[in-house]
């Protein structure tokens, strides 16, 4: 990425702005209990996570009551302080730290998994995240980005909406929003490209309602059982859409 180019699509998450999407999405916990459980299903306990782009941390502080060891990354220096904030008030320990999803201020093979939710579409290099997470994950570490579809129907997201429990005015900028944000999420077949010119080279992709999960690994074998077992988790519709690329 070039020196002068953003790390971010759109306009900083800062001050206010970050302030009300912290308020926002701490309505929605379930969506972010449901991540913590889904790494518990794939991480020993007290490995060591990485969620990029944490936000307002709430995702990190459920891994991190889990009984992980967890780093929350993100270029916001306001979310960093709202989620270190969060943590203390949790009761538990997050290192939160301020940085680049495309140039990680963290040691090589420092991670045994990395999470990314809500965040990737707004990567102004996000082939360069990508390889960041190979980089930071240990061998045999797994990697889960989950996002907005790019084909998301509007009733699909009205849908969403109504299932976060807002009030009329933040639901309509909710769906507003996400309806905007649909011009900068990826199909299956885009992230199916990043990923192959990718340090990753192979994922598997499942789709569920508006959003997406796409699974890495970071060795050979790695990539081949994460995406035979992303098929047999989601099941159903969601293994319909899954994605595959030939290994090199």
């Amino acid at each position: 990425m070039g020196t002068s180019q953003k790390p971010y699509k759109g306009l900083p998450m800062e001050g206010p702005i970050a302030t009300w999407y912290a308020r926002n999405t701490g309505r929605d916990l379930h969506r972010f209990i449901r991540v913590a459980q889904t790494v518990a299903a794939r991480v020993p306990p007290g490995g060591r996570v990485l969620e990029v782009a944490p936000g307002p941390g709430f995702c990190a502080i459920e891994m991190a009551k889990a009984g992980y060891r967890v780093t929350g990354l993100d270029i916001s220096e306001s979310f960093v302080r709202i989620a270190r904030e969060n943590a203390r008030k949790a009761g538990v320990a997050v290192d939160f730290r301020q940085g680049n999803a495309s140039a990680m201020p963290l040691p090589d093979q420092s991670f045994d998994f990395v999470v990314c939710s809500a965040a990737f579409k707004n990567f102004s290099d996000p082939v360069g995240a990508i390889n960041e997470m190979y980089r930071v994950l240990a061998p045999g570490g797994e990697a889960s980005i989950y996002d907005l579809r790019r084909d998301a129907s509007h009733e699909a997201i009205a849908g969403e909406v109504r299932n976060m429990h807002l009030s009329a005015a933040n639901a309509f900028i909710t769906r507003w929003t996400l309806r905007w944000l649909l011009r900068r999420a990826y199909t299956g077949a885009a992230l199916e490209a990043m990923v192959a010119g990718s340090r990753f080279g192979a994922c598997a992709i499942g789709e569920d309602g508006i959003g997406f999960e796409l699974r890495l690994a970071k060795n050979a074998n790695g990539k081949v059982r994460a995406a035979e077992k992303l098929e047999s988790e989601v099941g159903g519709t969601a293994s319909r859409h899954q994605h595959r690329i030939r290994l090199p």
